[in-house]
This record gives C-alpha cells, sequence and structure tokens, in this order.
C-alpha cells in the first residue's frame, strides 16, 4: 500500500513521501493562482477551483483559500465559504448543501500522536470532518479532526470544535458546547 493509499484510508503515513509531496506542491500551485492570480470570480477561477478541489460541486469559495492536497475537500450544492479558510484535509472534509462557512474558519483533519517519541517519526494521520446540510460556522471557528456536526447546527464565532455536535443547535465556546437547542 503507498502512502497516500494509507492517508485516503485514514490510516497512519508519512507525510514526506514524493507523490504526496507531489499533490501538495500542485496544490500550492493551484492555491497562489486562485489567491493572487485570479481576482474575479469568473469562468477561469472556478475551473481552477475545480481543478483544486474537484468535490465541491456548486459551491463557492472566496479567496484567499488554503489547503493541503484539494482532493479531499467536498461540499454540497449552495455551501459557501468565505475569506480566509484553511482546509487541512489529509482525511475527507465534507460539507453538506446549503452551509455558510464564515471568514477565518479551520477545518482541520491532520491528527499527530501524543506520545512524544511516537510524533518525533513524523508519523501522521488524519481524521475526517464531516459538516451536515444547513449548517452556519461562524468567523474564525476550528473545527479538530475527527468531528461531526449535525444538521442545521449554528457554530458561534471563535469556537472550537472538539467533538461532535448534535442537528439542531447551537454551540459556541472553547471547547464548543450546546448553548441552545433549535427545534
Amino acid at each position: 500500500m503507498t502512502e497516500k493509499e494509507k492517508m485516503l484510508a485514514g490510516e497512519p503515513f508519512d507525510p514526506f513521501d514524493a507523490e504526496l509531496a507531489a499533490d501538495r506542491d500542485r496544490a500550492r500551485r493551484l492555491t497562489h493562482r486562485l489567491n493572487v492570480e485570479l481576482c474575479e470570480q469568473d469562468d477561469t477561477y472556478r475551473a481552477t477551483l475545480r481543478e483544486l478541489c474537484p468535490g465541491i460541486g456548486t459551491a463557492l469559495i472566496r479567496a484567499p483559500f488554503y489547503c493541503d492536497y484539494g482532493y479531499n475537500v467536498f461540499a454540497g450544492e449552495g455551501t459557501f465559504i468565505n475569506f480566509g479558510c484553511i482546509c487541512l484535509d489529509l482525511a475527507p472534509i465534507r460539507l453538506g448543501r446549503h452551509c455558510q462557512v464564515g471568514p477565518g474558519v479551520q477545518l482541520l483533519t491532520a491528527h499527530h500522536p501524543l506520545d512524544a517519541a511516537e510524533r518525533a517519526t513524523g508519523i501522521e494521520q488524519g481524521l475526517p470532518v464531516t459538516v451536515g446540510d444547513n449548517c452556519w460556522i461562524g468567523g474564525g471557528a476550528i473545527l479538530c479532526p475527527g468531528v461531526t456536526v449535525g444538521d442545521r447546527t449554528v457554530i458561534g464565532a471563535g469556537s472550537v470544535v472538539t467533538r461532535d455536535l448534535p442537528a439542531d443547535c447551537v454551540a459556541a465556546g472553547n471547547p464548543a458546547r450546546v448553548i441552545r437547542r433549535l427545534r
């Protein structure tokens, strides 16, 4: 099994692998093009965005946008991702339909060992981030590796989501906790 296959399967992998380094370089070139060269949300911008992130469909991502690979970012129709989003997409990042993602949001899948000696080996793992349909993630929020957010949930600005959140609630804080039910 290649290191890329391990990464895509959610297993520990070596991020210094040549194939993965080439994939990150490709993503870096495409994000540079999106963030610096293409100022308009025109057909060229959308084509470049879909080359970087084939799984975003009709979603709109406003530059600047940053990701490790791009091919692990998925978004449903009508989803809007505002300025400055960071997607560390070692594992799938899945945003449902009609989500609103505020500026400066970080969607992080990179998970490192807690043991210092193991962490020093450089081996890492990705844990997916999944957001349901019709969610709103407030500006500056951070979603940590492995979390799932239920449909129609609102995450307050600046919140740090460290564990799963149910559907139909408002969650805020660090760590984020449910502060109100919507239904």
